[in-house]
């Protein structure tokens, strides 16, 4: 690993621990309480993709909230400058993360052939 992926790595943790304490500062019920899941920054750390939980969240909701997140992102850009010392922050793109998902559907898709395999 080289000394920018490191660069690249410590950004990620540290926006994963700060953009949860931004929501919170929001008076909007449906950001406060967001849960970052991931954070992957571009090699340049110019752009950062977002990854939220989604559990319990509409999908209709999600897409609500998707658009709450952009019309917050100076916001957000500002918190994370300000609260860090950096001269500048990474553009936020917020997604829902379907990873708990999937991970549910592997699980789902072992118990099925377990039980196939207990048959025979």
């Amino acid at each position: 690993m080289n000394q920018a992926e490191i660069k690249r790595k410590r950004t990620e943790s540290v926006l994963k621990e700060v953009l949860p304490e931004a929501f919170a500062m929001l008076d909007d019920e449906d950001l406060n309480t967001l849960v970052v899941t991931e954070v992957i920054c571009s090699r340049g750390r110019y752009d950062a993709k977002v990854y939220l939980d989604k559990s319990g969240i509409e999908e209709k909701k999600q897409d609500e909230i998707i658009k709450k997140l952009a019309k917050v992102n100076s916001f957000l850009k500002n918190y994370v400058k300000e609260y860090q010392g950096w001269y500048r922050s990474p553009n936020f793109k917020f997604e829902f993360d379907d990873y708990m998902e999937k991970i549910a559907r592997i699980d789902e898709l072992f118990k099925q052939i377990e039980a196939k395999n207990g048959d025979n």
